[in-house]
């Protein structure tokens, strides 16, 4: 089983939380996080609604369908996106920061502009932008933590996320599939970190923790999975480690929903590389590398990497380009 975090003990002990937040992160890169203060009720509402966005007839959903937007936002349906090349049997609605397109934007200011919110389900919005605001306030509480931890100032990553963070929420339906087990491929996540809320009993989460070795990962009940990017393992030179993972499809006849809160900086931004203690510095790993999914200095072109390659049809109408190399989850 995954380390468990309680972020309430920070209050009390916080040495003691930081030290278990290091641990978890340099050792397997995912935990469960308990006590981080956000209500069931709004835990039980998030999944009431998106339930209910999934139950909508499909011409409903195409009403926001993704191929109407040049930012990748809104209903992607079943199949309609790619990881590593092959198809990811799963429909979900992206959604990001509210804001103006760019005019005459080019590479990945394309990624900034509004969402697609669904007319046939007002609440949905509503849900999701309170869902938005609860888990950035977790997300950016942790940053504090692991900065402080790791031997640097706490406000370190402060700047990163002060102008316009790029967040992104993903909301997922996997249907269950007899005959493609892939519901998403193997990857890491491009950003900095993942806080993900999985339907009580779900199954299909896997983590590879050794080369081949994968593990599942239940749900624990009022929990969030968290698992650290790829920029923070650029961050701290492989000392935090960026983890890969994979959803399995349900079995036939089941479905399963969850909701990935994606916390990354403004599109601009550069990570600050952290200069880390000789104990730590001792143990770093290096940045993995691939030369199929490079990790670029800036948060925005690791994002126009993972969305032009994992949405090609999008890629391909709005923006003219062919991706090449394998497509990569977000």
């Amino acid at each position: 089983m995954l380390p468990v975090l309680d972020l309430a003990q920070a209050a009390t002990d916080t040495a003691r939380f930081r030290s278990a937040l290091l641990a978890a992160t340099h050792e397997s890169g995912f935990f469960y996080l308990t006590g981080h203060g956000v209500p069931q009720r709004q835990i039980d509402d998030v999944l009431d609604v998106s339930r209910r966005f999934f139950a909508l007839p499909q011409e409903a959903k195409q009403e926001i369908s993704q191929l109407r937007s040049p930012q990748f936002r809104g209903y992607s349906r079943v199949g309609g996106e790619l990881t590593n090349g092959a198809v990811d049997w799963r429909e979900q609605v992206d959604i990001g920061p509210e804001l103006e397109a760019i005019a005459g934007a080019r590479g990945f200011w394309n990624l900034q502009g509004p969402n697609l919110w669904p007319p046939a389900l007002p609440e949905f919005r509503v849900a999701l932008q309170e869902w938005d605001a609860a888990l950035a306030a977790v997300g950016r509480g942790l940053l504090r933590h692991w900065a402080a931890a790791l031997g640097a100032d706490e406000e370190v990553f402060d700047a990163a996320f002060a102008d316009r963070p790029a967040t992104l929420i993903k909301v997922v339906r996997y249907p269950g599939n007899p005959d493609n087990p892939q519901g998403v491929g193997a990857h890491k996540d491009s950003g900095v970190l993942t806080l993900l809320l999985v339907e009580p009993s779900s199954q299909g989460l896997q983590v590879e923790l050794t080369p081949d070795s994968w593990v599942d990962v239940p749900p624990l009940a009022g929990a969030f999975i968290v698992n650290i990017g790829e920029l923070l393992e650029v961050a701290t030179n492989g000392y935090l480690r960026a983890t890969r993972h994979r959803v399995i499809a349900p079995a036939p006849g089941t479905d399963r929903v969850s909701i990935p809160y994606f916390l990354n900086p403004a599109l601009d931004a550069h990570i600050p590389i952290i200069d880390l203690p000789p104990e730590l510095a001792a143990r770093a790993r290096g940045v993995a590398t691939d030369p199929n999914n490079p990790i670029f200095d800036t948060y925005g072109a690791n994002a126009w990497k993972s969305r032009t390659r994992a949405h090609p049809d999008v890629a391909e109408l709005h923006h003219g380009i062919t991706p090449r190399g394998p497509a990569t989850a977000y």
